[in-house]
C-alpha cells in the first residue's frame, strides 16, 4: 500500500510565469554588443603598451608570481594553465595552452617569451605540439623585462573575475614587445596582424624618438626599414611597407631564401633555407606535389625534407636535367606558398579604444606608457627611502644619548609610557619611537652608528636623485632612453629577414628549359664526364696547371642531344647530354673538377672502362678501333636512334677494346703502340669499314707474348709526337716507371696493315716492355693517376733511342682540347 505524503503544498501562484515583453532586436543588439565586447577587449586585440593580449599578460604575470624565473627549473605547462586558469583566465584550458605554446616558439615571436622544454610544434604547424601535461616551461630571460618593478606600483591593477585576485591592466614592458613581437587576431568587426622586427632597431627608433619628439617617418624609418621576421627569408618591395608605417594598414610579399646547389652529382637543386613567416615546410611539399600532379609545374625531380635540429630548415627541391634552376624558382615563388603576402593591419588598444596605429603612434604609445612606469617606479622608490630615511634618523638621535633613552625606559612603568616619554623628549615621531623600542641592544654599537650614518648620507643622495628625475622631464628621458639601450644591448640579435626593392628577376623572362645551344662533351683521365656551355673550349697554354685538366676526349654536341659512349667491352651506349654537370665559363684550360664519375650516368660491368666519347653523326667516316690482341675495325656509321645500347664488334675471348677514335676525314693515321715498344702506322684507308657486328681484322702483327697498348688515330698534316713510357713486366704499376721519352712522329714511316712495324724506344738494364704509350698532335698535357699535372721530357728525335728518368709518374697524356 503506498504512503500519502504529508508534505504541504506549494502556493498555487509559486508557478506563475513571469514573462517579460522584450524587443527581439533590442535583444539582439545588447547580446551581441556584450559579446563584441568581450572579444575586442579580453581576447583578440593586444594593448598598446605591453604588446600583450589578456591571456598572454596573465600567463606572464602568473608565471612570475609563481617564481618560474629563468634561472630556476622547469615546471610542467598544465600546472601554469591551471593556475592561469584558476585564478585570472576564465575560459577553457586549451586557449590558454595554445597562447603559451605561441609565446614559446623562436619562429612564432622574434623574442620568445617562454623558454619551453619539449614538443612545443614546428613550423607552420606541420607537428603540432605535445599535450601540456608533458612540456614544461618557466619564463624566458627577455620575459623578466616584461615584468620588472611590477610590485612597485608602476601599474595599476584590477580585480579577476571572481573579485578573489588581482592582475595588472598592463605590464612595465621594459622594451616595446608589440613592435618586437607583434600580434595576429580576429575580433568582431576589426583584426589585427602585426609583423615581428628587430629589437635594435626598435630600440634604436624610441631612442630617437624620446631625443627629438617631432620626427618623421622617413627618419624613424632609417632605425625601422621594415619586419624583421623570425623566419627570416626576404622581402620583396617596400611599398607596402612604408604605408603600413604611415597609415597602419600595408601589404608586402615575402619570399623563401634559396640557392641553387648541385644536389647530386647528376642534378642541380634549388635548397630551401628559410621559408616565409607561418608557412611550414610540409604546406610546401605538398603543394608542389599537387601541382606536378596536375602537369601545372614542370622540371621538378624530387623534393626532400632535410631539415634538422643541427642545420634548421633545409628544404631541397631537385631540378630535372634540361630545366633551369632560376626558372623553376620564379613558379615556385608563383605558384606555392614559397611567397606568400602578409597584410599589416596595426590595430590595438589604446586607453581602452580600438585604434588603427602607424609606426610613430605605436612608439609614442609605448614611450608614454615606459615614462609613466618610471615616473611611477621613481615615486615609489623615493617614498621608500624616505620612510627608510625618517627610521635611521630616529635611530641616530636616540644613539647620540642612549644613556638618557635607556633611562627614560627603564625609569616607565610600561611601553606605552616609555613611548610617549621618549617622543615628547627627544620629539620624535611614533614611528621613529617604535622602531628604537623594537630594535635589540646588539645594535646600539659604535659601528653600527657609523653604518647607520652612511646609510643616512647614501639615502639623502639617492632621494636627491629621484627627485631630480621626478622633478625634470628631461632627466626622466634621459633615463627611459639609457634603459632601452641596456636591454638592446643585452638583447639584441642581427636582422634576419633581407629587404629588397623588387625581385631582382631579370627585365626578360628567364626560359623554363635549357635551350638546345652547341656545346663540347668532356672525358677526363680521371673518369670524370662534363659539358660546356658553349661549343667553344678556350685554352691557355701559359695557364697554371690544375688537377683533372687533361682531357682524354673531347666532342661536339648539343645541350639537349646526345653523344656515344664506346666501352672496351664493345659496347655503344647513348648518354644524353644534359644529364652531364657543366663547367663554368673558363678562359683558361678547362678542367674536370666539377664533372661528376662515369659511373654516374653509365652501367659499366664489371671490368669494362670507358675508351672514348663520339658523336654519333651517320655521315662521318666512322669509328675507328684497335683490341689488346691487334686487332683494327673501321665501324660503318649505323646508330639507330630506338636503340640505347649497341655492338660496334665482336671481341675474340680474352680480347678488349684498348683505343677508339672518331674519324674526321678518313685521312688519318691509324697508330699501334705495342708493348714489346713497336709502332706501326699507316693509312685509315687499308681498313674496309665494317658493320657493326663483324670482328674486324688484323690491324697489326704482334710477338709471342706482346699486347697493344695504345691505338690512336693521327692527321699526318699535323705536328705530332709519339711519347712511350718503359718498364718491367713484373711490375706494370706507373709508380714505378723508369724511362720516358718523345719522339717527332715523323720520324716513324709508313708500313702496311698487318705487319710488326719499327722499334720506338730502347731498353735499358730493368726493362723489358713499354707500360704506357701515346700518339698524338702537340703540344700535350700529361697527368699522374690521381689528375695532378705531371711534366713531359725533352723531345729526343732519335726514334730508337731510350728514354730519361720522370720526375712524376704519368698515367694519361692528351692534346689540349
Amino acid at each position: 500500500m503506498a504512503r500519502r505524503s504529508t508534505k504541504t503544498p506549494p502556493p498555487d501562484d509559486a508557478y506563475e510565469e513571469k514573462i517579460l515583453d522584450i524587443d527581439v532586436v533590442d535583444e539582439m543588439q545588447g547580446s551581441f554588443l556584450e559579446y563584441a565586447y568581450s572579444v575586442i577587449y579580453s581576447r583578440a586585440l593586444p594593448d598598446a603598451r605591453d604588446g600583450l593580449k589578456p591571456v598572454q599578460r596573465r600567463i606572464v604575470y602568473q608565471m612570475n608570481e609563481m617564481g618560474l624565473r629563468p634561472d630556476r627549473g622547469f615546471v610542467k605547462c598544465a600546472r601554469v594553465v591551471g593556475e592561469v586558469m584558476g585564478k585570472l583566465h576564465p575560459h577553457g584550458d586549451a586557449s590558454i595552452y595554445d597562447a603559451m605554446v605561441r609565446m614559446a616558439q623562436p619562429f612564432s615571436m622574434r623574442v620568445p617569451l617562454v623558454d619551453g622544454h619539449g614538443n612545443f610544434g614546428s613550423l607552420g604547424n606541420d607537428d603540432p605540439p605535445a599535450a601540456m601535461r608533458y612540456t614544461e616551461a618557466r619564463m624566458a630571460t627577455a620575459t623578466s623585462l616584461m615584468t620588472e618593478s611590477i610590485d612597485e606600483d608602476t601599474v595599476d591593477f584590477t580585480p579577476n573575475y571572481d573579485g578573489q585576485e588581482h592582475e595588472p591592466v598592463a605590464l612595465p614592458a621594459a622594451y616595446p614587445n608589440l613592435l618586437v613581437n607583434g600580434s595576429s587576431g580576429i575580433a568582431v568587426g576589426m583584426a589585427t596582424n602585426m609583423p615581428p622586427h628587430n629589437l635594435g632597431e626598435v630600440v634604436a627608433a624610441a631612442r630617437h624618438l624620446i631625443k627629438h619628439p617631432g620626427a618623421d617617418l622617413d627618419t624613424l624609418m632609417k632605425y625601422i626599414p621594415g619586419p624583421d621576421l623570425p623566419t627570416g627569408g626576404r622581402i620583396v618591395g617596400l611599398s607596402g611597407i612604408r604605408d603600413a608605417y604611415e597609415s597602419g594598414r600595408g601589404t608586402f610579399k615575402i619570399r623563401a631564401t634559396a640557392t641553387v646547389e648541385n644536389v647530386t652529382p647528376r642534378r642541380k637543386g634549388l635548397v630551401v633555407t628559410e621559408l616565409p613567416f607561418t608557412v611550414g615546410p610540409e604546406k610546401v611539399i605538398s603543394k608542389i606535389k599537387d601541382l606536378v600532379g596536375n602537369k601545372k609545374l614542370q622540371g621538378i625531380a624530387d623534393v626532400k625534407d632535410l631539415t634538422d635540429r643541427n642545420h634548421g630548415l633545409r628544404l631541397v627541391i631537385e631540378i630535372k636535367n634540361g630545366f633551369v634552376p632560376e626558372a623553376v624558382l620564379e613558379q615556385l615563388y608563383k605558384l606555392t606558398p614559397m611567397e606568400e603576402s602578409f597584410g599589416i593591419n596595426n590595430v590595438a588598444l589604446v586607453d581602452g579604444q580600438p585604434l588603427t596605429l602607424g609606426l610613430k603612434e605605436l612608439l609614442e604609445v609605448y614611450l608614454d606608457h615606459r615614462f609613466d612606469v618610471v615616473r611611477r617606479r621613481s615615486e615609489f622608490r623615493r617614498g621608500k627611502k624616505r620612510d627608510r630615511l625618517h627610521l635611521v634618523e630616529g635611530l641616530l638621535v636616540a644613539l647620540l644619548d642612549i644613556d638618557e633613552v635607556i633611562r627614560l625606559i627603564r625609569s616607565s612603568e610600561n611601553s606605552a609610557q616609555a613611548k610617549e616619554r621618549l617622543m615628547e623628549h627627544f620629539s620624535l615621531s611614533e614611528i621613529q619611537t617604535q622602531y628604537i623600542l623594537d630594535t635589540p641592544l646588539r645594535r646600539l654599537t659604535k659601528y653600527d652608528r657609523i653604518e647607520l650614518e652612511s646609510e643616512r648620507d647614501k639615502l639623502k643622495a639617492e632621494i636627491e636623485e629621484l627627485t631630480r628625475i621626478l622633478e625634470s622631464d628631461t632627466e626622466l628621458r634621459k633615463l627611459v632612453s639609457s634603459e632601452l639601450a641596456s636591454v638592446a644591448k643585452k638583447f639584441g640579435t642581427d636582422r634576419r629577414t633581407v629587404l629588397l626593392e623588387s625581385s631582382g628577376a631579370p627585365a626578360t623572362a628567364v626560359p623554363l628549359e635549357v635551350a638546345d645551344d652547341p656545346c663540347r662533351v668532356l672525358l677526363s683521365s680521371t673518369g670524370l664526364l662534363a659539358r660546356t656551355a658553349t661549343g667553344e673550349v678556350a685554352f691557355d697554354t701559359e695557364a697554371k696547371r690544375v688537377k683533372h685538366d687533361v682531357i682524354v676526349s673531347a666532342v661536339p654536341a648539343t645541350q639537349r642531344g646526345e653523344v656515344g659512349a664506346v666501352l672496351s667491352s664493345g659496347r655503344l651506349l647513348r648518354l644524353n647530354v644534359i644529364d652531364l654537370p657543366q663547367l663554368p665559363e673558363t678562359a683558361a684550360a678547362p678542367n674536370l673538377s666539377g664533372g661528376a664519375p662515369v659511373a654516374e650516368f653509365l652501367s659499366l660491368e664489371a671490368g669494362e672502362e670507358l675508351v672514348c666519347l663520339m658523336t654519333l653523326d651517320e655521315s662521318s667516316p666512322g669509328l675507328a678501333l684497335g683490341t689488346e690482341q691487334g686487332v683494327v675495325k673501321r665501324v660503318v656509321p649505323d646508330y639507330p636512334s630506338h636503340k640505347d645500347e649497341l655492338e660496334v664488334i665482336t671481341l675474340r675471348d680474352g680480347d678488349r677494346i684498348v683505343g677508339a677514335v672518331e674519324l674526321r676525314t678518313g685521312e688519318e693515321d691509324l697508330v699501334f703502340i705495342t708493348d714489346d715498344a713497336q709502332l706501326l702506322r699507316y693509312q685509315a684507308s687499308q681498313v674496309r669499314p665494317q658493320g657493326r657486328p663483324a670482328g674486324g681484322m688484323a690491324g697489326v702483327k704482334l710477338a709471342q707474348g706482346a699486347k697493344v697498348i695504345s691505338f690512336s688515330a693521327v692527321d699526318p698534316a699535323a705536328d705530332a709526337m709519339v711519347f712511350t713510357v718503359a718498364g718491367s713486366r713484373g711490375t706494370l704499376d706507373d709508380s714505378v716507371q723508369t724511362t720516358a721519352k718523345i719522339t717527332p712522329f715523323d720520324q716513324y714511316p709508313r708500313k702496311g696493315r698487318a705487319t710488326g712495324g719499327v722499334r720506338c724506344q730502347r731498353f735499358l738494364k730493368g726493362e723489358d716492355c713499354l707500360s704506357f704509350g701515346w700518339a698524338g698532335p702537340v703540344p700535350a698535357l700529361a697527368a699522374q693517376r690521381n689528375g695532378s699535372p705531371a711534366e713531359l721530357p725533352e723531345v729526343d728525335p732519335r726514334r730508337d733511342g731510350s728514354g730519361v728518368s720522370l720526375a712524376k709518374p704519368v698515367a694519361a697524356v692528351a692534346s689540349p682540347v
